[in-house]
């Protein structure tokens, strides 16, 4: 699925990003401005590992930082007008892929898959 991503991704001219990007975009598409900590909980990463990737996505003009003006510890993140452009395309990848995963499965397939995935994810 990552090949595939990228693949897309590289199709549609996005390069530089990663797979790992994804998630955060996928959150600031749903709040396009949140603090560094709460990208890290809505993406279940460490925040080390969220900055790194932020760092990146800043330098690349997909995303601004600015820290709080009343609490200097606290950073939002915020798309920028290039970050925000990109959301139909992520969409449209999106959907290319499930398209391509669900290939050849039926709609009562999907249903047990879904319903064997809950269960599965309710052991733990």
């Amino acid at each position: 699925m990552n090949r595939f991503i990228v693949t897309e991704m590289m199709k549609h001219g996005i390069e530089g990003i990663g797979t790992s990007h994804g998630d955060i975009f996928y959150a600031l598409f749903q709040n396009p401005r949140l603090t560094m900590a709460d990208i890290a909980q809505k993406i279940n990463k460490d925040k080390s590992t969220v900055t790194a990737l932020v760092d990146k996505l800043a330098r690349l003009g997909y995303v601004a930082k600015e820290r709080d003006s009343e609490d200097t510890r606290v950073v939002y993140v915020a798309l920028t007008a290039k970050g925000s452009e990109l959301r139909p395309v992520f969409e449209s990848i999106s959907q290319d892929m499930l398209d391509v995963f669900y290939f050849n499965i039926s709609e009562q397939e999907k249903k047990d898959l879904l319903h064997i995935l809950k269960k599965i994810h309710g052991n733990f």
